[in-house]
């Protein structure tokens, strides 16, 4: 009984050895060319899916392939046919993961060189591109601005046609749209480069530069910040309203010199007017006197009238 214990753990083991975690894959080369073909093998659990994935320098798929072992643990597969380098496959360096299905997530990477030559007696050319835009920072709807790319390699200008070497620039406007500039640069100088262009919308612009040599690519990008109208006509504006504020201000003080001039001359008419009513005042009292004194002199007249009339009656009731 002890015996057949011994046995059943010890078998146990050993299965447990056979199929203990195992991830390997290889390449078949490390250095490829335009036309060559990339293939992977190596080894896992037996009957295990094995996901492979292909990525770029950018680390964006290519590829996502999944590829099963047979009962040994082995598998191999044709990945990949290089292309020509063009934007979306240029010389760098790639990487190859593979990820297992069976054992927890087990994964391993391998990278790999994708170049103009296989040759591994020379060190192939590495070119390095780079890409400087440069745009206005501000502009006016309506109004065109330039936008200028320079494009060097190893320091040194590189010069082409500007419709292949800047084949895929275009800029994102404040809507969310990508509007392709390729074919309206024109060339400033080899390695120089620039293009006119007119905004139709308000806000953001960003004008992302795309260089394409020799198989390398290269980025660069800009924002221009595009308002209703650009900084000079605003300065005209408040040159203007300095000039109108200007001549109201003046307006102001003419109109405030002959107010005051109003004032002074209201002020003399009104002394005037209080002399005249002084003046008439005087007069009525005048007038009042001279009506008295006209009385005083007429009353005893009349009296004496009166006194006549009254004697002329009684003498003629005394002759009748």
């Amino acid at each position: 009984m002890k015996l057949l214990i011994i046995f059943s753990g010890l078998l146990l083991l050993g299965i447990s050895q056979v199929f203990a975690a195992q991830l390997d894959f290889f390449s078949d080369s490390q250095i490829y060319s335009p036309g060559k073909p990339l293939f992977v093998y190596g080894k896992g659990l037996p009957q295990e899916d094995i996901v492979l994935r292909f990525t770029d320098p950018a680390q964006n798929v290519i590829t996502f392939t999944q590829v099963t072992a047979d009962d040994g643990g082995q598998f191999q597969t044709e990945l990949f046919l290089w292309p020509e380098a063009s934007t979306t496959i240029p010389y760098g360096t790639y990487t190859i993961e593979a990820i297992s299905t069976q054992q927890n997530g087990l994964a391993k990477k391998l990278e790999i060189k994708f170049s103009p030559t296989t040759d591994v007696e020379k060190i192939p050319v590495s070119r390095t591109i780079t890409t400087l835009v440069f745009s206005p920072e501000t502009a006016a709807i309506g109004q065109p601005f330039k936008i200028f790319a320079q494009i060097t390699s190893d320091g040194l200008l590189v010069g082409g046609d500007p419709d292949k070497l800047l084949g895929t620039t275009h800029v994102h406007l404040p809507d969310g749209q990508a509007v392709n500039l390729s074919t309206s640069f024109k060339t400033l100088h080899p390695g120089l480069y620039y293009s006119e262009y007119t905004p139709i919308q308000e806000g953001t612009h960003v004008f992302h530069v795309v260089a394409f040599s020799q198989g390398t690519i290269s980025h660069g990008s800009a924002a221009t910040v595009v308002l209703k109208q650009d900084l000079g006509g605003i300065s005209k504006q408040i040159i203007d309203l300095n000039s109108v504020l200007k001549d109201t201000s003046s307006e102001l003080k003419k109109l405030k010199t002959e107010t005051q001039g109003f004032g002074s001359t209201l002020d003399t008419a009104s002394k005037d007017i209080d002399a005249s009513v002084t003046s008439i005042s005087n007069s009525v009292k005048n007038m009042e006197t001279a009506s008295q004194q006209l009385n005083s002199l007429l009353f005893p007249i009349v009296a004496s009238i009166a006194i006549i009339v009254a004697l002329q009656i009684v003498i003629l009731a005394r002759r009748r």
